[in-house]
């Protein structure tokens, strides 16, 4: 791992801030960060972001899980409901700090502001973010 003398910054830090930043994955992270419960459903994520395809937020969102930024939080057998999601997405917690330490979250509460004022949600979107989670994010 090579450091930028200018900045103190290793090589790989500045790769994964450029990677976490490229457009659909940065909504994507937005989104969970804005969320309710901070871990939606791939049927929430895709809805938040209509201009991109379904096959498309499902590879972004591996893309992330790949490098240590996003989880999958699944409910066990016994916590799934017919009709609901069982499966979300939240930060790890070295995604959240390494978010944090690169000031990618300063507009949290913001963000999360923002989403209460969508008015125009899907019932089904309705329901899956009131939708039983994983404890513990």
């Amino acid at each position: 791992m090579s450091t930028d003398l200018s900045t103190g910054e290793s090589a790989d830090a500045r790769e994964l801030v450029h990677f976490v930043t490229q457009q659909t994955r940065f909504a994507l992270v937005t989104n969970i960060i804005q969320h309710p419960h901070q871990l939606p459903s791939m049927y929430e994520l895709e809805q938040l972001n209509p201009s991109v395809s379904e096959a498309t937020v499902y590879k972004h969102i591996q893309k992330l899980i790949n490098a240590g930024i996003v989880k999958e939080a699944a409910l066990s057998a016994d916590e799934r409901r017919q009709g609901y999601p069982w499966k979300f997405y939240g930060l790890t917690d070295d995604g959240r700090e390494f978010l944090e330490s690169h000031n990618l979250l300063e507009a949290e509460e913001t963000l999360q502001r923002i989403y209460e004022t969508i008015s125009d949600k899907p019932d089904k979107m309705v329901k899956y973010e009131n939708a039983p989670r994983p404890s513990g994010k």
